[in-house]
């Protein structure tokens, strides 16, 4: 079997003297990651575990004449390898990019330094658009990270030209904008340097966006659990259940999965009324607004 090799800049892997064209054997059991010979069968797979550097990494063809073991079909271990050539720096580029002028890692765009880019002239990783510095960017000219839109420098921007993160609008300082040009925070009108009040059980209020998520009472909401089960026993099943689980038949009843609402109650009654208190306490509280949202009926 016939595959790559990487080794460091002395041509040395995990403490072994290796040298071209000789054949090395190990009389171990093989087992990848702890014992043998490791090698790829894909060049850009090697540098999984070596710095794709010519100043760090050099590379070989290799091929295992021993038995071979893997767990992943990515690394491949061996008892008896012989080394076949070095390859070129040029060959490694090309075998592990199908763009050009890389000399990053695994692109398929031209004129990237980082890696795994499919776009043009990008110096981060992960870029699908061109000429980006930041990572993992979609859009155009972004020096920042995660952005959908163009020319940000912030981060996570879907919008255009923002220096702010998270925003959907654009040419935004501020953060977690839907409109433009804002330089205050979660704005969805243009042109504010304030951050606005937002409305509270369908009411304004005096809070901002910031003083809810920075809120005892939103923590305490975002800890509601998501499908809770409980025990149906027979004899408490109705004739629905009865008729969709007939296994209740052996079992002597059901695992039942609670809707979101029959979750938010339970959780709800279980809490201490020192929270519950906090919860009460929102501005513009609502019983009714708050069993729409929540499905918790705070008098039952």
């Amino acid at each position: 079997m016939k595959g790559f090799k990487a080794f460091n800049k002395d041509w040395t892997c995990r403490g072994k003297q290796y040298k071209v064209g000789e054949t090395f054997e190990e009389d171990v059991q093989l087992i990848p990651c702890e014992s043998g010979m490791h090698f790829c069968e894909r060049l850009p797979d090697v540098f999984n575990f070596y710095t794709f550097d010519p100043d760090q990494t050099v590379v070989a063809e290799v091929e295992a004449i021993g038995d071979v073991k893997t767990d992943d079909d990515i690394k491949f271990c061996t008892n008896k390898l012989l080394i076949i050539r070095e390859l070129s720096w040029d060959e490694v580029q090309k075998g592990c990019n199908t763009g050009n002028r890389n000399t990053g890692n695994r692109n398929t765009g031209d004129c990237n330094t980082g890696n795994r880019n499919t776009g043009d002239c990008n110096t981060g990783d992960w870029n699908t658009g061109d000429w980006n510095t930041g990572n993992c960017n979609t859009g155009d000219w972004n020096t920042g990270d995660w952005n959908t839109g163009n020319c940000n420098t912030g981060n996570r921007n879907t919008g255009d030209w923002n220096t702010g993160n998270c925003n959907t609008g654009n040419r935004n300082t501020g953060d977690w904008n839907t409109g433009d040009w804002n330089k205050s925070s979660f704005n969805n009108g243009c042109f504010m340097t304030i951050e606005p009040k937002i409305t509270m059980f369908n009411k304004p209020s005096d809070w901002t966006l910031r003083d809810w998520w920075n809120s005892k009472a939103c923590h305490l909401l975002n800890q509601i659990p998501k499908n809770v089960v409980e025990w149906v026993y027979a004899c408490d099943m109705t004739d629905e259940e009865k008729q969709q689980y007939q296994e209740y038949k052996t079992t002597g009843g059901y695992l039942k999965v609670l809707d979101e609402s029959d979750c938010a109650q339970l959780w709800w009654d279980g809490l201490c009324q020192e929270y519950r208190d906090i919860i009460l306490a929102l501005p513009n509280f609502d019983p009714m607004i708050f069993k729409e949202c929540t499905g918790i009926d705070i008098n039952a």
